[in-house]
């Protein structure tokens, strides 16, 4: 009870909710004397929360910190038990406490108004209420934003085009994970290859390719993409649609009667998606097709881009499906 009296007297002097002038009546609860000293504990604690939670906002937004992880943990839960402690000291020195045990009748609309008064009168010892309500308004501020500083995570939120840009454009070269350029003539029907763009960082989210030849007479690309497979030669996102897995399986038909076509796999939720038909879903929980990457052949044989993603790559979100992929320049 002491507890919950601390916590509504703390928000009646943040808010500063006006005091309704009631004629003079008798105390129910005895007026305590003042204890600077247990204020200037609390304030003490709210300040500390409030460098404790800006502490993980900032460490949360540099990065790169060795030991980032364990650091976070130890400011967000310093913050924590200097809030508690506030409230245990604020209970235990700052609030009258008067205790009364009696049974309450039915109805009892006067009792209500005692325990009313009772509360009100618990914060009379406090002396120094626009440095409380000013230090807790600090903290609690500071505290807001640790929390919902970890949202940012989500994804970019002033910068969403990111998502969108890939570092393919008409004519960039096909390359291996050691930069030597991919000819046609490399990839080989039933196998599974890897590729990225050339110039570019393998670490975009949009420069690694899938690269497997099909018989052209079982393509069936969706309308507008006849040349996009010169040769059978077809390349998609190696990044999962669903959750951002890399997609590292490439099914081969040994059973017909069982594995109708060849497909791409995803290891990690076993989505499953056509590389014949333009990477649609066949099975799993992705809920997009895989973006496809036209291909063109130059004068030495060597595998091109014919332009740009057919949707942008990576994993889907809100409204993914009403933007096509762009090319970065940088």
């Amino acid at each position: 009870m002491r507890f919950l009296i601390a916590i509504w007297v703390a928000i009646k002097t943040l808010a500063k909710l006006p005091r309704v002038r009631r004629r003079r009546r008798e105390r129910i609860v005895p007026t305590g004397p003042a204890d600077t000293g247990g204020e200037l504990i609390v304030v003490g604690f709210l300040l500390a929360a409030a460098a404790f939670a800006i502490a993980f906002v900032v460490l949360y937004a540099v990065g790169g910190i060795a030991g980032q992880t364990q650091l976070l943990g130890i400011t967000l839960g310093g913050a924590l038990l200097c809030f508690a402690g506030a409230f245990i000291v604020a209970a235990e020195r700052l609030v009258v406490t008067e205790e009364i045990e009696e049974p309450f009748p039915e109805p009892h609309p006067q009792e209500q108004q005692t325990v009313t008064q009772i509360v009100e009168e618990s914060g009379s010892r406090l002396t120094r209420k626009r440095l409380l309500g000013g230090a807790a308004a600090v903290a609690g501020g500071a505290m807001g934003a640790a929390l919902i500083a970890p949202v940012a995570s989500f994804g970019p939120a002033l910068d969403s085009h990111l998502l969108l840009e890939t570092p393919w454009r008409r004519g960039r070269r096909l390359v291996r994970e050691d930069n030597v350029p991919v000819k046609a003539s490399d990839i080989e029907g039933g196998s599974f290859y890897t590729a990225f763009a050339e110039g570019a960082s393998h670490d975009l989210i949009g420069a690694p390719l899938v690269v497997v030849r099909l018989p052209p007479e079982q393509l069936k690309l969706p309308r507008g993409r006849r040349g996009w497979a010169p040769e059978g030669i077809v390349a998609y996102s190696k990044v999962c649609t669903h959750a951002s897995c890399s997609i590292a399986l490439y099914r081969k038909p040994t059973f017909a009667d069982v594995e109708a076509r060849p497909a791409l796999i995803c290891p990690c939720h076993y989505s499953t998606f056509d590389p014949a038909a333009g990477g649609t879903v066949l099975f799993g929980p992705a809920g997009r097709d895989l973006p496809q990457l036209p291909l063109m052949i130059d004068g030495q044989g060597n595998l091109r881009a014919g332009g740009n993603f057919s949707g942008p790559p990576g994993p889907s979100w809100w409204g993914v499906r009403l933007w096509k992929a762009r090319f970065r320049p940088r």
